[in-house]
C-alpha cells in the first residue's frame, strides 16, 4: 500500500501514533540490546576500580606507618648515640682532670 492510501483510509493523525509506537519500541529494544549490557560492564569495571583505588590507599597507609617506624627508630638510636658521645666525653673529661691533677701532685 501506498503511504498517501494509508493515511487518506485511517487519517494523519493514526498513522503517525502508530510510526511514532514503532520509534519508540525501536528506541527501547536498541537501549536495552545494546546500551544496557555495556553499562553493566562499566558498572563491574567502576566497581573493579573503586577496590584497587582503596586497596592502594589502604597499602599508602600502611607505608606510611612503616615509614614513621623507621623515622622514630632513627630519631631514638641518635639519642642513644648522642648520650653515649656524652657519656664518653664525660669519662675522657674526668679521666683527663685526674691525670691532670695527679700530674700536678707530682710537682
Amino acid at each position: 500500500m501506498d503511504f498517501a492510501q494509508i493515511v487518506n483510509e485511517y487519517g494523519f493523525p493514526i498513522v503517525m501514533m502508530v510510526g511514532l509506537g514503532y520509534f519508540i519500541y525501536f528506541i527501547w529494544h536498541f537501549i536495552s540490546e545494546h546500551i544496557e549490557p555495556e553499562l553493566e560492564k562499566m558498572h563491574f569495571a567502576l566497581i573493579k576500580v573503586i577496590d584497587q583505588t582503596r586497596m592502594l590507599d589502604q597499602d599508602m597507609i600502611r607505608l606510611q606507618q612503616k615509614v614513621n617506624v623507621v623515622l622514630e627508630y632513627r630519631e631514638r638510636q641518635k639519642v642513644i648515640e648522642d648520650a653515649a658521645k656524652k657519656e664518653k666525653l664525660e669519662s675522657m673529661t674526668h679521666e683527663l682532670s685526674s691525670i691532670q691533677s695527679s700530674i700536678g701532685d707530682k710537682k
